[in-house]
């Protein structure tokens, strides 16, 4: 079974509210009398069946109809303009009427769910650390963690109030302004001018006093922030999503960062949203983080009206984000996105991710006695990654000598899918039951146990394969490897643990055991299925759990190049620095975008970065999609593509941002045959273990659909290496159930 770019069942994403008519025009009405009966109802703040903590703005044309809500008359609240915030709509179900239409509204608690399924405990709260104060009681059975009471002074006393499982909180309200030394601080309580206050221009050409609105508070039970210049007539009436990264495994309430106060958009009048809750240094369920970023935008046109787009803007986890909901929830998240340092999506990652300590552990001990290896830069031939002579490696003492599975993902494969692994948190002995922490699974899959499911031995399912993987094969074909290193590569490999039978880390994820030299074992490899005599009986591989994969798809985890809006896909050259942000990555988007029809919504920029990062190009990038989503709104007919403005193309830049080279052919041979365009040859690309493997750029595949290693040795997939009757007899025994056949 191959499961790669498959997507079934994705919940629709219309933007408009479907509208019942109760009592069509008769047949044979004039035109203009139709009309004239026909009354429509919309919501413009979220989705009808998706509203959330009890209000909605709707619109109603004409706007002289009288409307009822639940049966009471509420003309009175709408504008002339046919729109109204509704308050006080009941959880569940509502009824909206006008004439002779009528819409349902389902209103859910702004804590959530809306669709996410049920809500994952237990749940550290970080309001109190975020300047909101401890977080409401809303349990008192002992769950959550513990709320004190306060004194009349305001302070906490040693008093239990009760416990918070949610985390609320109530929303506050600040002043900022950006000082002269280029930070946000305060404003005087005393309403005072600081000496320090800097003025800004939008981008309608108004200079106004730098000063920054910013409300908090929590939706769906995260942090967030909608931040804006005070004085809300210089707001330009577009929004920046602010999307963060980082990886980590849930049951967190996060921290807003620095990003919610985004100079670049703020400065040009731009409104920004940002929550806890779209950062994947707090978790990785974009399922979750989707209906979260649906509520925070529903919350701003609720208080500010519809803007006149949202653009994403957001690096690593936050370009996957971008790509995600971009193709999940259409424009009801983003209307353009400027992905950065981007990949496709998080999950199709760990495939080859997961591959990267098993290679490590291969090079570094079980065939150790090999020189190939102690030359770091030949490790790229199995990793297909970058790899350098001369980079330090902290896992050898500072000498040189590494790779991008080392200097990038080391320390993952436990994070993701060791679930006796844990991070302790200060925080943590606040939560009761003592210990609760403790109990939970540590790993990416558990953290998705709403998409992935349970599997029989109480786990959630894992969607990591490698059957059928022949690693190495491209370094075989060229000659580098000879066929008895690549037999004995495949026989010894291994792979993963199931999670049931993983045990804890030891050093250098465990510091305690960094005492006992023994314990060093930065490749996880207590938790690998090894060969236990030598080779001599291959190492098993691990079946990937087949509702997991579909799950992926299903639920929209993958990116599958479904995506149908402007995208500015920008990073920075990094690879001599080993960083994970691989830049092939912007390719295997845009492959799979091609697969699915065309790519011409996307543009790839490269601003190099050697020897260091020195230019940022989002600014830039912003400017141009503002003229992009301008001739969108002058000329919708001409779709997305054939919108783009003359700068919105593909494009090269040099480490002060000064372009390079511009154009449909700069990019010509990575995706294509042709020989290397001008930002092609500038900077070279790499691949993964997959790849290497024979798997396509665009990556995705969990599970490979396989062959008989006969049929593989008749189509010459080894190359000019014509396997005798032992060494098919080997391949045989290594992948008894065929090999990887990449070409479907």
């Amino acid at each position: 079974m191959k499961a790669r770019t498959r997507r079934v069942g994705m919940v629709a994403a219309a933007v408009v509210a479907t509208v019942l008519l109760v009592a069509p025009p008769p047949a044979g009405a004039a035109e203009d009398t139709a009309d004239r009966h026909q009354v429509k109802l919309e919501v413009l703040s979220s989705q009808a069946d998706q509203v959330t903590g009890g209000d909605a703005l709707v619109r109603v044309r004409p706007a002289t109809a009288r409307v009822t809500l639940n049966g009471a008359d509420v003309t009175g609240t709408f504008k002339p303009d046919g729109t109204a915030l509704l308050t006080g709509l009941r959880q569940g179900a509502n009824e909206l009427r006008a004439g002779n239409a009528r819409l349902q509204l389902r209103n859910h608690p702004i804590s959530g769910p809306v669709f996410s399924g049920p809500q994952q405990y237990p749940f550290v709260c970080r309001t109190e650390a975020e300047g909101l104060g401890q977080p409401l009681v809303d349990n008192q059975a002992g769950q959550g963690m513990r709320v004190y009471r306060v004194d009349a002074a305001g302070a906490r006393t040693t008093e239990l109030a009760g416990w918070s499982r949610d985390c609320a909180a109530p929303t506050v309200v600040d002043l900022l302004y950006r000082s002269t030394a280029g930070t946000f601080k305060p404003m005087p309580a005393d309403g005072s001018r600081p000496a320090d206050l800097t003025t800004t221009t939008t981008l309608d050409g108004r200079t106004v006093d730098y000063v920054v609105r910013r409300e908090r508070g929590t939706i769906n039970r995260f942090l967030y922030a909608i931040s804006m210049l005070a004085d809300e007539s210089a707001w330009n009436q577009r929004v920046i999503y602010r999307f963060d990264g980082g990886v980590a495994i849930g049951h967190d309430q996060g921290r807003l960062a620095g990003g919610h106060l985004y100079h670049e958009g703020l400065s040009l009048g731009y409104a920004v949203l940002y929550s806890s809750g779209t950062r994947t240094n707090t978790h990785y369920n974009l399922v979750l983080g989707g209906e979260t970023a649906l509520m925070v935008k529903e919350r701003f046109i609720e208080r500010h009206g519809v803007p006149l787009y949202t653009v994403g803007v957001g690096a690593s986890g936050g370009a996957i984000q971008q790509y995600v909901y971009g193709q999940n929830y259409g424009t009801r998240v983003i209307d353009a996105a400027i992905p950065q340092y981007s990949y496709p999506d998080m999950v199709t990652q760990v495939i080859h991710v997961g591959d990267c300590e098993l290679l490590e552990h291969y090079m570094d001990v079980t065939d150790a006695a090999n020189p190939k290896w102690a030359d770091w830069e030949q490790r790229t031939r199995l990793i297909g990654m970058n790899a350098s002579a001369t980079v330090p490696n902290p896992y050898r003492g500072g000498q040189p000598g590494s790779d991008e599975c080392v200097a990038g993902w080391r320390g993952l494969t436990p994070l993701s899918m060791n679930p006796k692994w844990q991070q302790p948190d200060p925080l943590w002995a606040q939560m009761d039951p003592p210990g609760v922490m403790l109990t939970v699974p540590w790993t990416h899959w558990d953290d998705l146990r709403n998409i992935y499911g349970i599997g029989p031995d109480g786990y959630a399912r894992v969607a990591w394969d490698n059957v059928g993987v022949q690693y190495g094969l491209a370094a075989l074909r060229d000659g580098f490897l000879t066929p008895a290193e690549f037999l004995d590569l495949n026989a010894r490999v291994g792979s993963w643990k199931a999670s049931g039978d993983m045990v804890q880390e030891g050093c250098p994820f465990v510091p305690q055991a960094c005492a006992d030299p023994a314990q060093f074992d930065p490749w996880s490899s207590r938790n690998m299925r090894l060969s236990a005599d030598g080779g001599i009986t291959p190492a098993p591989r691990s079946t990937g759990d087949r509702q997991a994969i579909r799950a992926a798809y299903e639920s929209g985890l993958v990116f599958t190049g479904r995506i149908d809006i402007p995208v500015i896909d920008w990073r920075h050259y990094l690879e001599d620095q080993l960083n994970m942000h691989n830049s092939h990555q912007s390719f295997a988007a845009r492959q799979r975008m091609r697969d699915r029809g065309t790519a011409g919504n996307q543009v790839i920029w490269f601003t190099d970065a050697r020897p260091a990062v020195a230019f940022d190009q989002t600014p830039e990038a912003l400017a141009v999609m503002d003229q992009w989503l301008g001739n969108i709104r002058q000329r919708p007919w001409l779709g997305v593509a054939w919108n783009r403005p003359a700068k919105a193309v593909d494009r090269c830049f040099d480490t002060a941002g000064k372009e390079l080279a511009a154009g449909p052919r700069v990019w010509d041979g990575i995706l294509d045959g042709r020989p290397a365009g001008a930002c092609t040859a500038r900077f070279p690309l790499y691949g993964t273990s997959r790849t290497v493997a024979g798997g396509p750029i665009e990556g995705g595949v969990f599970a490979c659909d396989r062959q008989s290693v006969e049929a593989a040795v008749a189509r010459g997939v080894y190359g000019t290496w014509r396997p005798g009757a032992a060494e098919r007899a080997r391949l045989k025994a290594i992948f008894p159930t065929g090999v990887c056949d990449y070409r479907h």
